[in-house]
């Protein structure tokens, strides 16, 4: 193990991941991670007894596997099955490129300037007009625009979470929801959606909010039963709790029908612009660009009047030129338009991996194939397996994996892995699966020795 500090990490303009120490010598690790994640936490923990004043505790409570499987994504040596990462050849970059000049010449007020917080008035009136559907009616009131689905999350916290309130949470739950909200130290109350014994009211009632993911949840894939949706729904309209719908997925079906959201659903007996207690939240990261930065809010034109003055203290407002690009990526219909191409690209992926699975991991664990989404929820079958272990020893077989402990709000699960099959083709899939195999084995054995 090479011993480092935080700041001797960094990355060579080859791509190579290397240590700089302190004596200005560069050891080069081909491409791999060669550290640990307590070695990570342990150098924070230097950090943090420096000689100044102390950073704020919650630090000391982050988990490092974002960070470690962004660092993975710029390692050519090591295959990134851990993040929910899109296929970059799929961004229509000459169209996204004539876009940017056209709205900086026509619009340079808009484009170049700050924009109203909430977002600009066009990007809203379009958003509302694009999911307004049958009861559920909406106008530019009901919408804010976001700098990405993570700010999302963050604004709910600020808005909503006192600290030590209670979250409602699916569980697993999406480890950048546990992260966002990990500065305000919340109690979660983990519900089980496909769970014989999961009763939405019970769930819901005491919640300051109740998070879902409902389709292909992150991480686990699951796609929540439409009965389900609206037990949520009611019990979010009979309790008062605020029901928190993260929808990145949604435009990602590959064998079933789109089933509607909680927002839908909630509106069902509403009339005028909706004023429910659905907050939905969407990006365009999955469904076009991560790049642009751009998701948005709809809800009650309560909550967006809150959630602006949380935003004010924010970031102030959102790259008017993203906000217009948006505008014309929706009205010369560019999103509709990717979607063909993305789902049978996305299909054709999970099925490879779910072989290369059936191949190399069925002695190791169980899973089901999702009908959506962007991830694979693998169930270790032995009980010795910490997951956590395996997601070390996996960097050092040059693949990367999410472990489950990071998807459990109380941080105990470490039976399960998060694998993404967006990112790679199937080749590097095929080969990331059996490297994971002999991470498995390795790791095994050495439960078996000790």
């Amino acid at each position: 193990m090479v011993k480092c500090s935080l700041r001797d990490l960094v990355w060579p303009s080859s791509g190579e991941f290397a240590i700089v120490t302190s004596a200005g010598q560069t050891n080069r690790l081909n491409g791999r991670l060669r550290y640990t994640v307590e070695s990570i936490r342990a150098l924070t923990t230097e950090f943090m007894n420096k000689d100044h004043p102390a950073f704020a505790e919650w630090l000391g409570t982050t988990n490092d596997v974002t960070r470690t499987f962004l660092a993975a994504s710029q390692m050519p040596d090591v295959i990134n099955i851990a993040g929910g990462l899109p296929e970059q050849t799929l961004y229509p970059v000459e169209e996204l490129a004539d876009f940017a000049a056209r709205v900086i010449r026509r619009f340079p007020a808009d484009a170049l300037n700050y924009s109203p917080i909430e977002g600009l008035p066009k990007l809203r009136d379009a958003l509302a007009q694009r999911f307004s559907q049958g009861a559920l009616q909406l106008s530019r009131d009901n919408v804010m625009v976001i700098s990405g689905g993570m700010q999302g999350l963050d604004l709910i916290g600020k808005a909503l979470l006192d600290i030590g309130a209670v979250v409602a949470a699916q569980s697993p739950a999406y480890l950048g929801a546990l992260d966002a909200w990990k500065p305000r130290s919340p109690t979660y109350r983990c519900f089980y959606p496909d769970s014989d014994a999961f009763t939405a009211d019970e769930a819901l009632r005491g919640a300051q909010f109740a998070y879902t993911v409902p389709n292909f949840s992150n991480p686990t894939g699951k796609l929540i039963s439409q009965p389900v949706r609206q037990s949520l729904v009611n019990a979010a309209h009979t309790t008062g709790t605020w029901l928190v719908e993260d929808d990145p997925y949604g435009t990602l079906y590959y064998d079933a029908e789109p089933l509607p959201t909680l927002l839908q659903l909630s509106a069902a007996d509403t009339h005028g612009d909706y004023d429910g207690p659905v907050v939905y939240m969407g990006t365009l990261s999955k469904e076009a660009v991560p790049g642009l930065r751009i998701g948005w809010v709809i809800a009650s034109a309560e909550m967006i009047r809150t959630l602006t003055i949380v935003k004010q203290g924010s970031d102030m407002c959102c790259s008017g030129v993203s906000q217009l690009m948006v505008v014309e990526a929706i009205e010369t219909g560019l999103l509709d338009r990717l979607q063909a191409p993305m789902i049978d690209l996305y299909k054709s992926r999970r099925d490879a991996l779910c072989a290369a699975m059936d191949q190399y991991l069925s002695a190791y664990f169980d899973w089901d194939i999702p009908v959506g989404g962007m991830f694979v929820w693998a169930i270790s079958k032995h009980q010795a397996l910490n997951t956590d272990l395996l997601l070390t020893e996996a960097l050092q077989q040059g693949v990367c994996v999410s472990p489950s402990s990071v998807f459990d709000p109380l941080g105990q699960d470490k039976q399960a892995l998060r694998l993404n099959f967006t990112l790679n083709p199937p080749d590097k899939l095929v080969e990331g699966i059996r490297r994971l195999a002999k991470a498995t084995e390795t790791i095994l054995a050495m439960e078996r020795a000790s």
